[in-house]
């Protein structure tokens, strides 16, 4: 009876969930209006849309838009180019960053205080402040043709992926770092009398207690990387080498752009970013939530 109790006691409506519940509905109402009225234009024609308006009630739905979307956007070309640099630059974010949080959290020394501080604050720099001596320094920065089109550090791939890795390692490191201090210090001790070395419990020990926390990063690493389109365009010259996130800029036109073929475009960026997502949740969820419980 006690029980039967406290469970209606739990689901009685009050005018705070009340006023909560309408909130998120509201704002969930709010994000999906783009999103959904993208995919409503994608499917119709650019001729209808513009004689009948967005919001009218199609006469027919097509596939067009997809499949010239797919041919004049090179879509299966730009998917390489960004996984090209997505791949590296997230495995090198997460390796980089992982080392620093561990030096910084799982040892005492006179500056690690500083050193984590060091690689935090550089998230508070915006990125458009260093272009001209970062793009200056690009030009002057030499490098083999068989890595660079262009024979330097400016319009190479690699290029990009250490401006990636620069800026995002300070978050990784962040939140790593606060991570692993929830970790039991006896860890790193048993590993001393066990004759382990630094590396062994780095990558033995520490890193698979870490994987909520990885997996947490490399979602929204995996986001935040695959939808640049600022250093893109700053430092990559040719279109062909481009990421994704290019091709929609490359479908308007001079005079007029088709907005349901940018829809129909918009559609396939938005796929991979909503996989990872799904596939990666569950731990996802589980890196914020344990992450959260940090006093």
């Amino acid at each position: 009876m006690a029980a039967t109790t406290v469970v209606g006691a739990k689901k009685r409506l009050t005018p705070g969930r009340v006023v909560l519940h309408l909130f998120l509905i509201t704002t969930a109402i709010v994000w999906l209006v783009p999103i959904v009225g993208a995919v409503y234009a994608s499917f119709r024609p650019f001729q209808e849309t513009v004689r009948d308006g967005y919001l009218s009630i199609p006469d027919s739905f097509t596939l067009d838009n997809y499949r010239n979307a797919w041919e004049q956007g090179d879509i299966l070309g730009k998917y390489w180019n960004t996984l090209l640099i997505l791949v590296p630059a997230l495995t090198l974010t997460l390796f980089f960053s992982s080392m620093v949080a561990f030096a910084a959290s799982r040892y005492s020394w006179r500056f690690n205080v500083g050193f984590l501080v060091l690689f935090t604050a550089g998230n508070l720099l915006p990125q458009q402040i260093i272009i001209q001596p970062l793009f200056q320094m690009y030009n002057r920065t030499p490098l083999p043709d068989f890595l660079s089109n262009s024979g330097k550090l400016n319009g190479s791939t690699w290029g990009l992926i250490l401006i990636h890795v620069a800026f995002q390692s300070g978050f990784c490191t962040f939140v790593l770092s606060n991570y692993m201090k929830l970790l039991p210090k006896e860890l790193n001790e048993a590993a001393v009398v066990d004759g382990a070395s630094v590396w062994t419990t780095y990558w033995r020990i520490i890193m698979p207690l870490t994987r909520p926390a990885l997996a947490a990063l490399a979602t929204l690493e995996f986001t935040w990387i695959y939808n640049d389109f600022f250093w893109a365009v700053v430092l990559e010259q040719q279109g062909d080498d481009r990421p994704i996130t290019s091709s929609l800029a490359n479908l308007g036109g001079e005079f007029f752009t088709d907005d349901n073929l940018i829809a129909a475009a918009s559609v396939y960026v938005a796929i991979p970013t909503l996989v990872v997502y799904f596939a990666l949740q569950k731990h996802f969820i589980a890196g914020l939530t344990l992450g959260a419980n940090k006093g």
